[in-house]
């Protein structure tokens, strides 16, 4: 190979531009931020559904008449503190026969052997409001129910609705603090790559200025370029993202019911903007820096 031939092939190299390691790096800084977002999706879905299926028990005297349960049945599904779901109130009815029956199947122990008769009682189970979620207002609850006629005992589990509280509070500070760094450090990293990448055509840029194109001529190809890139990205990201969806659907049981497919399609539709944006924008500053250099500063 000539002297010549050598020369032509590294000005060749010098003035490329890198289309695929610009784009490889912003989609993986792309998939790592979707990841994360579908995480905190995932965890505020699994808190609310935790909230949501907190139950109260009503445990009712044993020589209360069909028409007294009934009558507690209603005034209980008249409450604001109780939980509807398409637009029906979330009470069911255990009889002590079936209660009883539940726990032979799964002890395997029948306790009406040595105890002759069944001590268990008929009860309610009520999903309360996660609007009433609080321990003062359990409490209220607790004390209202109580009070009423043919009610025996009412029992939930405090510590459950405490920690619940407790740990959504922390989770979601902790996640939207990570979520800003993962941010900064996501527009920082394709900042710096798309630098790099027009770190090469620096020469260029300055050859457009010398023949007289103005600034906004010379941007305009390297930033739909760079939009260009950057929806690439995001439709590589948001493909990898299905695929890891897919695959932990697969592997975790119950997981699809915590997904809302038009959230998932928001993070996708998200991070295409998100690449097509931090894309034009670092693409713009870098631009402008090369277009003030000087050509000193340029070599």
């Amino acid at each position: 190979m000539s002297t010549h031939q050598i020369k032509n092939r590294k000005k060749k190299k010098l003035g490329s531009y890198p289309y695929v390691s610009v784009v490889f790096s912003i989609a993986l800084a792309l998939f790592v931020i979707g990841l994360f977002a579908l995480l905190i999706l995932h965890s505020n879905r699994l808190a609310t559904w935790i909230r949501e299926n907190v139950e109260i028990q009503v445990y009712l005297d044993k020589d209360i008449t069909d028409n007294q349960r009934i009558q507690i049945q209603k005034t209980l599904s008249a409450k604001p503190y109780a939980a509807l779901s398409d637009g029906e109130v979330q009470i069911r009815f255990t009889s002590r026969e079936e209660a009883a029956q539940s726990f032979i199947e799964e002890t395997g122990e029948d306790f009406s052997d040595f105890l002759g008769q069944n001590p268990l009682r008929d009860a309610y189970s009520l999903r309360i409001n996660p609007e009433y979620h609080v321990t003062d207002s359990m409490q209220q609850i607790r004390t209202e129910i109580e009070a009423m006629s043919g009610v025996f005992e009412v029992d939930y589990v405090e510590n459950l609705v405490e920690e619940i509280n407790r740990n959504v509070t922390y989770i979601s500070l902790a996640m939207l603090g990570i979520a800003l760094l993962l941010l900064i450090a996501v527009v920082l990293l394709i900042n710096n790559t798309i630098k790099l990448a027009l770190f090469s055509q620096r020469f260029l840029i300055r050859s457009m200025q010398l023949v007289g194109a103005r600034p906004g001529f010379i941007q305009r190809p390297f930033l739909w370029r760079s939009i260009l890139h950057g929806l690439i990205a995001g439709l590589i990201a948001s493909l990898l993202l299905y695929l890891v969806i897919q695959f932990a659907n697969r592997e975790i049981d119950g997981l699809s019911q915590l997904q809302d497919p038009n959230l998932i399609g928001a993070i996708f539709l998200a991070l295409l903007f998100l690449g097509a944006g931090i894309a034009v924008l670092s693409s713009y500053r870098a631009i402008k820096k090369y277009l003030r250099m000087s050509l000193d500063e340029l070599y």
